[in-house]
């Protein structure tokens, strides 16, 4: 294995502000190709429903089943495939289940009104949306994780029917994905994946029921379909490559911090994993340790990969300068190893979600810790949030005026209605002034 050819940059350098630019602008154009794969299989599945789902899903998912029943996983199969783990595995993912459970039970939102001095009553009333599809990525890994962080959120938000889509090979669905599904209740569990099953749940067949809205993640194509069925259906996002930026102290171990590196940069090739040190000598010494310890790594391709590209060791001044950066970057995650994290944390505006100190490793949070690992990338933590509860929720505006408050409010609306020249508006608020 070649030595890694990480960016090694200092804050000082000449030409930082040019190759620091260069990090951020890390988003690639869109594939024309996969638009247009995507925007013919929508369409396909749209008018043809489960004969379009099976001819793909024979074609692409390498999975025969001979009837569109034959893609739902019975529920019966669901709390065996739980039992049936390895104790160890059991506990692991039940204690994780209860963590995101107990994370997530804090986010629950509930209607509300109060009657202002004119005895209107105003408020908002919160219901939970009737039918969420969760897409969990399959193939050559399982993700029970991602069902959890996806299914929890919806059930705690009430939401009464999930469907879950996920990819299989030969139509055997992996154990732990499905006692995941058994421990966060869901509904229903259908063997497809890719673009056709973004159709399938966003415009239903006469066996995959339509959802108001499609959550998780996925490969570009996955992504691509998520982007052109938003409107007829929610989405959560569409999320880039993963990524971390490490803020360090260089008081911490340098093998710890390389290995956070590494864990975001195993990903995929595209990922991003960038260090911000505030001492030369510790930059040194971390990049010694991905020397070191990438030829340990069984996906050591796909991690230095993603290092040369996307990764960066940065050497800063000070911690302005290094909160300066995070800003401009808005990780997705953000590990503060520093002595004192949470005074600099409250200064950092944009990032998905902050990891404080030095014992908390970012995988923690892709597991087990208790916040959503679902989380927004390539810079939109600048106006996202991590999933939650609440987007698993609607939230309805009541208002109830009495004779009297429609008569106040009604002189205030027809002043700005025709002030607006909408006459009618004016009018129909004028009818309930009292002469």
């Amino acid at each position: 294995m070649p030595a890694s050819d990480i960016r090694v940059l200092n804050s000082s350098d000449p030409n930082f502000n040019e190759e620091f630019q260069r990090l951020r602008e890390r988003a690639r154009a869109d594939d024309l190709d996969v638009e247009a794969t995507v925007r013919n299989i929508i369409s396909d599945v749209r008018g043809r429903g489960d004969n379009a789902l099976l001819e793909y899903v024979h074609r692409l998912d390498n999975y025969q089943p001979k009837t569109p029943t034959a893609l739902e996983v019975p529920p019966e199969q669901f709390q065996p495939a739980l039992d049936s783990l390895p104790e160890t595995q059991r506990l692991a993912l039940e204690e994780a289940t209860h963590r995101i459970e107990d994370y997530h039970q804090r986010q629950a939102a509930s209607s509300w009104h109060y009657r202002d001095v004119d005895d209107t009553l105003l408020g908002q009333q919160i219901r939970p949306l009737e039918r969420v599809g969760v897409y969990v990525p399959g193939g050559k890994a399982a993700y029970p994780s991602t069902v959890l962080m996806n299914v929890i959120p919806a059930k705690i938000a009430g939401v009464p029917k999930v469907v879950m889509a996920v990819p299989v090979a030969g139509g055997n669905i992996d154990n732990l994905v499905l006692a995941a599904a058994s421990l966060a209740r869901v509904d229903q569990v259908f063997m497809m994946g890719g673009a056709h099953a973004i159709a399938a749940m966003a415009y239903g067949t006469a066996t995959v029921p339509r959802v108001d809205k499609i959550v998780g993640p996925g490969n570009a194509y996955v992504a691509a379909a998520k982007r052109m069925v938003f409107g007829d259906v929610g989405i959560d996002m569409i999320a880039g490559p993963s990524e971390v930026v490490v803020l360090c102290d260089g008081a911490t171990d340098a093998d710890w911090i390389a290995m956070d590196l590494f864990a975001q940069a195993e990903h995929d090739e595209n990922a991003q994993a960038i260090l911000i040190s505030l001492d030369a000598a510790f930059t040194q010494n971390v990049q010694q340790a991905i020397e070191r310890l990438l030829g340990e790594m069984e996906r050591q391709e796909t991690i230095k990969k993603a290092l040369d590209q996307y990764g960066a060791l940065i050497t800063v001044r000070g911690l302005d300068e290094a909160l300066e950066l995070i800003n401009q970057l808005a990780p997705e995650h953000l590990e503060l190893s520093i002595e004192d994290p949470m005074p600099f944390a409250k200064h950092v505006h944009h990032a998905g979600a902050i990891f404080l100190g030095r014992y908390t490793a970012e995988v923690l949070g892709d597991y087990c810790a208790g916040p959503n690992h679902v989380l927004p990338t390539s810079g939109t933590a600048r106006f996202s949030s991590p999933l939650g509860v609440y987007d698993f929720q609607k939230r309805t505006s009541l208002l109830m005026c009495t004779k009297q408050g429609a008569s106040n409010l009604g002189k205030t609306a027809a002043i700005l209605a025709r002030g607006e020249g909408l006459t009618a508006h004016a009018r129909s608020a004028e009818f309930r002034i009292k002469q």
